[in-house]
């Protein structure tokens, strides 16, 4: 018995210094090479919360001789403005239109410290929608919309904000069913191990992510090799993964779920059929505990109905548009 435990101690002993050592023995380069700026030739970068941030404007082209509300795209995880690509004109005839890469994704700039606030965390993500909402939308209705994780974000930011935000629209988002967070682990996150190992751990996500994006299309036909390449287009920016470990790690805990019932503003509530990435099943139940909102479900599509059928979703937001505008 005493031979098990000196067995024991030192395997754990063993263990430990493994832990403390190997990490810092690792070598680690970015599969990336490249700039946001040589990734995106192109691209807009604006300063919001003291962030360089990708974003896409298209203006207003309608007909209604009004102020025409501000629209904001928000994206939902491992995506970017290019999720938005076939219904940011169309959403144009409603009003101007801004999508933007999330810290963590697209080409938004990925900071590797900061004092304050930590970018990637949701408050960070508000502080960008005030900077935005301030930037582009003084005096004018602001509708948000929100998929997968964008979706969350848009609500919550809603609840919080209630006098900022006109309308909401979410798509598929990911408030009932979530990919959860790291409460509870922030010690163990932020020991230096974990700093030199995480950025390796994630690094996956450039194979794992397409898995992911074959489970959010419904016609996998319309899957090009053009959809791999704008989704993977971003992965090309050196030091992509030490930024994705900052997002995964980052303090998402919220109120939300519990407090649906306290967001009043017009609501439209989109999802996809057969989507199994944020179960189609979640949309009824938003629908209920939201009371001023509107369930609309696309056919033939999962995860990206947004994508994969853009004249059936912006029907969709067509049929209640008068609703979502008339704040």
């Amino acid at each position: 018995m005493k031979a098990f435990r000196r067995f024991m101690f030192r395997a754990l002993l063993a263990g430990i210094l493994s832990f403390l050592i190997v990490p810092f023995l690792i070598p680690f380069n970015s599969s990336g090479t490249l700039t946001a700026a040589q990734a995106a030739p192109g691209a807009e970068f604006v300063q919001l919360n003291d962030l360089s941030v990708r974003v896409e404007r298209t203006a207003y082209s309608g007909n209604c001789r009004c102020n025409a509300p501000l629209i904001v795209l928000m994206h939902g995880f491992g995506a970017s403005t290019y999720s938005w690509r076939n219904v940011q004109k169309p959403f144009s005839k409603l009003g101007e239109v801004i999508s933007y890469d999330r810290p963590g994704f697209g080409y938004t700039e990925r900071k590797t410290s900061w004092e304050g606030t930590n970018p990637y965390g949701f408050q960070g993500n508000f502080s960008i929608l005030d900077d935005l909402i301030a930037k582009y939308g003084t005096g004018r209705k602001i509708v948000l919309v929100g998929h997968s994780a964008g979706g969350q974000l848009a609500a919550e930011y809603a609840r919080l904000n209630p006098t900022k935000v006109s309308a909401l629209v979410l798509v598929d988002a990911a408030i009932w069913t979530t990919g959860g967070g790291p409460n509870g682990f922030d010690w163990f996150f932020a020991l230096p191990q974990m700093q030199k190992l995480g950025p390796i751990l994630v690094s996956s996500i450039a194979t794992s992510g397409d898995d992911l994006l074959r489970k959010s299309y419904y016609d996998k036909k319309k899957l090009t090799q053009d959809v791999y390449d704008g989704y993977h287009q971003p992965l090309k920016i050196k030091g992509w993964e030490q930024a994705f470990w900052f997002f995964s790690t980052a303090p998402r805990s919220n109120q939300l779920k519990e407090n649906l019932a306290s967001l009043k503003l017009p609501t439209l509530i989109i999802t996809g059929e057969f989507d199994a990435v944020v179960p189609a099943r979640d949309a009824p139940i938003l629908h209920k505990k939201i009371a001023n909102s509107a369930l609309e479900i696309i056919p033939k599509t999962t995860h990206l109905p947004q994508e994969e059928q853009p004249e059936l979703f912006m029907a969709a937001v067509l049929r209640h548009w008068k609703e979502l505008a008339k704040n």
